[in-house]
């Protein structure tokens, strides 16, 4: 009788550690198939742009495709509500982007806590957004600017990639810093705002700088102002907005994410790999021709600067006293 109770409990022992072994297992394979990168906003803005940047080179160095899915729409929440409710497992990924911040406070009901459902893998870079305007738009700096909306009321709409981005929040800052007063009109994404910025059919815009500095080079926009505390090296002659506007700042932030409870293991994986490619000189390059200042660190590290930007635009969502259903 012994005997037989020894082996049953060496027995029950062995399966309890086979459970307990298969999360690791599976880390240790990671990925054995292509993992999903979803992006909420469509191709060819920011960050989609970044999003397929980090992808390519986990592709090549991991031995899986990783694939990009852009799920445009509610100000990028379907995409966020995605990855919230995918299985906790590193095959779905979340493209975290400055909306993702604000949308907490900004929207009054949302299906998912991000900081809560969503845990930081690593962060990319940071960007300033730029000010810019079309060429036709009569003002060559912010001051010049504030002149012209003061005196054309109502005439002036200031366009952003959706309700709850960093576009968007960089504009409400910039009414509310100054008592401009410009009507706001969401896209479904920077490349259909760029679109029609371009075109004439709006004035304004605060476009995050990765996907707005080739048009700017190629003279189809007028650069303003940069709109964190210091100037971008990659626009050196474009000042800061804070230089007209004492104590203005904003940025746009990136990483992924993937949905709590996704093993430890695996989120090890990607923050190496997403650390890696920040330094590796052909990534490093393509960062810097984007405007973008590295952030690497852990995925604790991420979750902070998350927790941190939630906080700041809650402020300005308050004090602006914006809302969206």
């Amino acid at each position: 009788m012994t005997s037989v109770a020894t082996l049953l409990r060496l027995a029950f022992a062995l399966v309890c550690l086979a459970v307990v072994s298969v999360p690791s297992a599976n880390a240790q394979g990671y990925p054995n198939r292509q993992p999903h990168v979803l992006v909420g906003y469509p191709a060819g803005g920011s960050t989609d742009i970044l999003a397929r940047i980090f992808a390519d080179y986990l592709s090549k160095k991991l031995g899986q495709q990783f694939i990009v899915e852009n799920r445009p729409g509610a100000g990028n929440n379907i995409a966020t509500e995605a990855v919230a409710k995918a299985p906790p497992d590193g095959y779905t990924i979340i493209l975290v982007n400055p909306a993702n911040a604000v949308n907490a406070s900004l929207y009054k009901k949302l299906n998912f806590n991000f900081i809560k459902d969503i845990q930081g893998v690593g962060g990319f870079i940071r960007v300033p957004n730029v000010m810019e305007v079309h060429p036709d738009v009569p003002v060559k700096n912010v001051k010049e600017f504030i002149d012209y909306v003061k005196a054309n009321p109502g005439k002036v709409n200031v366009a952003s990639s959706g309700n709850g981005t960093s576009i968007h929040m960089s504009g409400e800052l910039f009414k509310m810093m100054t008592g401009v007063q410009m009507q706001h009109v969401p896209y479904r994404g920077s490349a259909p705002m760029l679109t029609d910025l371009i075109g004439g059919q709006v004035q304004v815009t605060f476009d995050n700088m990765p996907s707005s500095v080739p048009h700017i080079r190629a003279g189809k926009l007028r650069a303003l102002a940069v709109t964190t505390a210091q100037r971008n090296p990659e626009l050196p002659d474009v000042p800061t907005v804070a230089e007209t506007v004492p104590g203005y700042e904003a940025s746009a932030f990136f990483g992924w994410g993937v949905p709590r409870g996704t093993p430890k293991e695996v989120i090890n994986i990607l923050n190496k790999e997403i650390n890696e490619a920040i330094k590796d000189p052909a990534i490093a390059a393509k960062l810097k021709e984007l405007g973008g200042v590295p952030i690497p660190g852990t995925a604790e590290d991420f979750d902070k600067v998350i927790a941190e930007e939630t906080a700041k635009w809650e402020k300005v969502v308050k004090a602006a006293n914006i809302t969206v259903e």
